[in-house]
């Protein structure tokens, strides 16, 4: 009969800072991990840190300018591999097609934080086109440069660029670093992944991020987080992770009922025997937000991770080990790995 008599349970005993680094695109332009990033710690001020490169505060900065062929551009922040710069307020010039044709000048800030403009390629006509790197369309912006906003003109004449000529759509001409919103994921789907990218710790974003780049790529998206170090709790038993509870709830109607089935995440919990339950590792944890790994056969690969707050019920019996009743309360359910 299998038990858990050789059970082990670990707890976040501290943690490994990473300071910002780029995710990689796991093929989708959606999902995002991040080279050794098996979990994320949830513990108060150790949160993970996301940030995608693109614009942090400020829209519409671009605006149309008294002098031809020149745009305002007022100030903003932007988050470039992690950083928030500031980029103070300027102007920025365009250049004319070489005859009434389509082009499209894309005005970026380049890696180094700096105002730069990206022509595009004139157009065989007037109509524009909304493939990056097309003859009138826009042009590809260079790796580790988030784009601001587009001019697009039709005429070769200097003249000052309306307000109808500057194009300013988030997600399609401009990068903004709230946009598209994510999800981020500090354990991972672990044996219940849908892809290989969501078996550990991930990102993921709303919707695919547009491959706006050069060589087709999406933009950077950065993350600083810390990492749980593990150590093992000495006497504890009968673990419970969390998982979900199911209610089924029915309304009636005339001759006949409809049933409705809800679920909520119940609390995990195990019993902690302890030495003074003052000075004890987890009475100085208690309330915070730990990752919990648990082996069902320390012998053996598989294991649980939870990552909850911890709440104890601490009991100091006359004839009996002081101990405390520990539970997890967790956003998500308990994740399995085979290893």
């Amino acid at each position: 009969m299998p038990t858990a008599k050789n059970a082990k349970l670990q707890i976040e005993g501290g943690r490994t800072y990473k300071a910002f680094a780029a995710m990689t695109d796991s093929g989708d332009n959606t999902v995002f991990t991040i080279s050794g990033g098996t979990v994320f710690s949830g513990k108060s001020a150790c949160e993970p840190v996301v940030r995608p490169d693109g614009i942090a505060t400020g829209r519409d900065v671009l605006s149309p300018h008294a002098d031809v062929d020149k745009v305002t551009i007022a100030a903003f922040t932007c988050h470039l591999a992690g950083v928030l710069k500031e980029i103070s307020a300027t102007t920025a010039s365009i250049t004319r097609p070489t005859g009434d044709v389509a082009h499209v000048t894309s005005i970026t800030v380049s890696d180094a934080g700096a105002i730069a403009v990206v022509e595009g390629t004139d157009g065989t006509g007037a109509t524009f086109s909304e493939d990056r790197g097309d003859t009138g369309g826009p042009p590809y912006i260079p790796v580790g440069s988030i784009e601001i906003g587009q001019i697009r003109v039709t005429a070769n004449a200097p003249a000052v660029i309306e307000a109808a000529e500057i194009f300013q759509t988030v997600g399609q001409h401009v990068e903004r670093s709230d946009y598209p919103v994510f999800t981020v994921s500090n354990l991972g789907d672990g044996l219940s992944a849908s892809a290989a990218a969501k078996k550990n710790a991930y990102v993921e974003f709303a919707s695919a991020l547009p491959k706006s780049h050069t060589a087709d790529i999406v933009k950077g998206v950065y993350i600083q987080y810390n990492a749980p170090t593990f150590q093992s709790l000495g006497r504890v038993l009968d673990f419970v992770p969390c998982e979900f509870s199911h209610s089924v709830s029915s309304k009636e109607y005339y001759r006949g009922s409809i049933a409705s089935v809800s679920e909520s995440i119940g609390q995990g919990s195990y019993t902690a025997l302890m030495n003074d339950n003052i000075q004890d590792l987890l009475v100085t944890e208690k309330n915070e937000i730990l990752t919990h790994k648990f082996f069902p056969d320390e012998n053996k690969a598989a294991y649980i991770l939870t990552q909850g707050k911890v709440g104890l019920k601490r009991s100091f019996p006359v004839a009996d080990q002081i101990q405390a009743a520990v539970t997890l309360s967790a956003e998500s359910q308990s994740v399995e790995f085979g290893s």
